[in-house]
């Protein structure tokens, strides 16, 4: 069994609508909720096969300034002991 990748990404608050728009037009592509509201983070469960495609998505959300800090990290389902 796979496990998905796990993302953390802050998103510039006046753009969450417009992000969440998106990654839900993309069937499968990800999981994605708020992470914590206040500062506007977001949390992206990505099947490894559309690992690549998720980042070209998030690529282009950082050239729109939508998407600020993106980074991966160890997926905090699996492993209990993952910083968050």
């Amino acid at each position: 069994m796979s496990y998905c990748s796990y993302y953390q990404a802050r998103v510039v608050e006046k753009d969450c609508w417009f992000l969440v728009a998106i990654m839900r037009s993309f069937e499968h592509l990800a999981f994605d909720r708020t992470f914590d509201k206040g500062t506007s983070t977001f949390e992206f469960f990505v099947p490894q096969d559309l690992e690549q495609t998720f980042l070209e998505l998030m690529d282009f959300f950082k050239a729109e300034g939508i998407v600020q800090e993106l980074c991966s990290l160890p997926n905090r389902l699996i492993d209990p002991q993952a910083v968050i």
